[in-house]
Formats: C-alpha cells, structure tokens, sequence
C-alpha cells in the first residue's frame, strides 16, 4: 500500500479501471478455481466492494489485480467453510494461501511469494475469459439474460451501468443475471470451453451478443440519444478479445470489421446538438480514418482465413465500400447491391431486405426499389420498427407521391422510439408540406 493513503482521492477511480479491464479474468481464474461459475461472479464482487472500501482509504495496492484475486480467493475458502465442505478444492484453495489473512487481502507470510502466487497461469487466461463469453452466452439463457451476463461478467459492468445502456431499470438487470447464473448452476454447466464441435456451434451466439450491444450502442432504440458510445465501445472491445481468443475464426474478425469500420463514421453522424446527420450529409473529413484502417485489416484478415466471408464479414465489405467512398455519388452502389444480394442468401432477414432496397435505390432509381420494400411491407415484415415506413417513405417522397409518403412518414413517427430520429421524421414530414 502506498504510505500515504489515509486519503486517497483516486482510490475509486483506480477500482473502476482495474474492474473494467481485468474483471473477466477475475472471474475467469475464481470459476477455474472454485468451478462454480455462479459463485466466482459473487466472490468477484464481494472483492469489488472490499476494494471499493480499502483503496479509497488505504491506497491502490502495488499489484491491483493480484488484490482483487487475493481477496476473492479467501472469499472462496469462507464459502466452502460455511458450507462445510473441507473437501479437496478447500484443501487445494488454503494450502498454498494460509491462514491468518485479513479479509482485506493483505497477504499472511512471505509478501513475495504471495505476491508471485495471484499471479495466475499466463496460458490459461484466454481460456478462462474464452470460457466465460461461452458460459455468458449460453444457449440455455435467453437473449436478454445472455446480454446482461456478457456485459457484466466480461465486460465488467456493473448493473446500473447496464440499465442505462438498455434503459430499463436495474432491478430487471440485476434479476435476469440473478436467474441467469441459478439456470447455470441448476444446469451444473462446468466451466470449460467448449469441445470443438460445440464451440463452432456457439460461437455464433456469442458473435450475435456483441454485435446486438453494439448495435443497441450505434443505434439506440430510445432515448435522447443517437449513439450510447460508452456500449458501442464495449462492444468493439469484447470483439477484439474475441478475435484474440479464437484467431483462426474468420466470422470473429468479420465482427470485428464491420464494428470498427461502422464506428469510424460516428464524428460526422451527428451535429453540434447531437441532432442525426444523414450518410449523403456527412462531413467525411470527420470519420475516423484511424478505425477505417484497423476495420479494413481485420477485414482482411478474415478474408485471408481462406472460408469465405460470413454474414459479418458481408456487412463489413459494405461498410467498406462506404469507408473508401469520397462521397455519396461516388461509392460503388452496385457493388453494395450485389454483397446485400449475397448477404440474404447467406442470413436472409427482412432487415438486409430493407438495406438491399436502399442501395437499389441509390444504383438504380427508387423505382426499381420500391417492389423490394412493397414486398416487405405486404408480408408485414418488421410490424413494430419505423425503419420500414421510413424507407417507403423515402422512396414515395422521390418518386413524387407525396400523400403516401405522408401516410408512411407519419406511422414511421408513431413507430419511432428514439427522439432523434423522431425529429428528423418530423422535419422530413415538415420538407413536404
């Protein structure tokens, strides 16, 4: 500890960086440890809340994350007292810390070797957060419950923090990883990765949960704001773990691309009063050309793997061909066109439909788009979602129909949830008098 830490100003701030990059294999070494998923994310935070109490008042200790561990693992050892279960893993967890330690982590014996000994195996930690993200987004949870664990167990955030991501309130968060971890554990899922086979196959539900934070971050459903940034850029961090976790993954770094390069044109979606900024409006001096670059070599990266692009793989050569256009005119729309056409025979969903129907338009005319969305529309695809409405009312708009485009701008308001975007609707409505 440092010597003068009776009134540590950065002590909080200290625990909320630590948790935020180490907690996954904080949770990932107590869960090796223990194998009892659900009880290392409560001994977890149980050293989150002691750190939250010493580090202010003691001074952020040398080693921050061995602490946190340190604290966790005698945690671990109460827990298997109270339950009286002297076992092997109690046996195993006390032989190497001893006894005597203070609850608040400081080390009984040798600092040194204690010091050395929370630090864990090198080799297992992708593993361990590799086992996490799998245990996280579990085909037994649903999708929701996957979310919140994902976030709170890799990510590292906390409740509240969830809820104002997805605005809703943090009771509702804090019960469904509560359920989450009693179906875990009822399900005595262990915690390993995967074998192989199962791997492959989970793995694109772990994809889908990052990409779905990322989305809910770039796009916000409610709100006042367009972009939650802080959850898009947990979304984008969670991707790069993963394409270090499963580097032979093409579909990992086709994530990956598709976030970095979507999230490059975040400084010029929105003005000075976080007001939307449509693409063909964009100041494209402002996208970031530092994501562009690491979204394209990712994308080739995934290119490279020699499989094939996937799904999001795909949408990142899209969101490439936006990326390398100088302007709106100038992109290649009907290279767009033919990635959307191969996009929905890969993942088809009314939603590349919708997107296919804007490049279509852009390449060719809203007349040659408007079947697509009339299609769509007749099928009642995306009932609830404005962005049907909004595109036919778009295309109606260009092809001089005013008094259907009015019908369809209008219930495009009704449907939207989000404030800035509603504005926008309203002022296009207003455009056409």
């Amino acid at each position: 500890m440092s010597p003068d830490a009776t009134a540590n100003p950065t002590g909080r701030e200290a625990v909320a960086a630590v948790w935020r990059i180490e907690s996954a294999r904080i949770v990932g070494a107590l869960a090796r440890y223990t194998s009892d998923f659900a009880l290392a994310e409560d001994l977890a935070q149980e050293a989150l809340a002691e750190a939250l109490v010493t580090w202010p008042r003691e001074g952020v200790p040398r080693n921050p994350a061995g602490w946190l561990l340190t604290v966790g693992r005698r945690r671990a050892i109460d827990a298997f007292r109270r339950r009286s279960a002297l076992d092997q893993r109690y046996a195993a967890l006390a032989h190497d810390l001893g006894e005597g330690g203070v609850a608040s982590g400081n080390a009984p014996g040798d600092p040194a070797r204690d010091a050395a000994d929370v630090l864990w195996d090198p080799d297992q930690i992708d593993d361990d957060v590799l086992a996490l993200m799998f245990i996280a987004c579990h085909p037994l949870l649903s999708r929701e419950a996957q979310v919140a664990l994902t976030l709170r167990v890799v990510g590292g955030l906390t409740s509240d923090e969830i809820a104002k991501a997805f605005l809703i309130p943090t009771a509702t968060v804090q019960a469904r990883i509560t359920r989450a971890k009693k179906t875990l554990g009822a399900a005595r899922v262990p915690f390993a990765v995967p074998a192989a086979a199962e791997r492959a196959e989970r793995l694109g539900s772990v994809l889908s949960v990052v990409y779905l934070i990322f989305t809910e971050g770039s796009s916000a459903s409610s709100g006042s704001d367009l972009i939650r940034f802080d959850l898009a850029r947990e979304a984008q961090r969670l991707a790069r773990v993963l394409t270090r976790l499963v580097p032979d993954e093409p579909e990992a770094f086709g994530l990956l691309a598709l976030l970095e390069l979507t999230a490059a044109r975040f400084p010029a979606r929105t003005g000075p009063d976080g007001e939307p900024v449509l693409l063909e409006h964009q100041d494209r001096r402002r996208w970031d050309r530092a994501a562009i670059r690491r979204g394209r070599a990712a994308l080739a990266r995934a290119e490279r793997l020699g499989r094939g692009l996937g799904a999001y793989g795909l949408q990142a050569a899209i969101a490439e061909c936006h990326a390398v256009a100088a302007s709106v005119d100038e992109t290649n729309w009907e290279r767009i066109v033919l990635r959307y056409e191969a996009l929905g025979r890969l993942a088809p969903s009314p939603v590349v439909d919708l997107n296919r129907a804007v490049a279509v338009c852009m390449a060719r005319g809203p007349a040659a788009a408007l079947p697509i969305v009339d299609e769509l529309a007749a099928a009642q695809a995306l009932p609830n979602s404005h962005l049907l409405p909004s595109v036919r009312g778009e295309l109606l708009t260009r092809l001089g129909r005013i008094d259907q485009a009015r019908a369809e701008l209008r219930l495009a308001l009704e449907l939207c949830g989000n404030e800035r975007e509603r504005a926008v609707l309203q002022r296009k409505l207003a455009d056409l008098g």
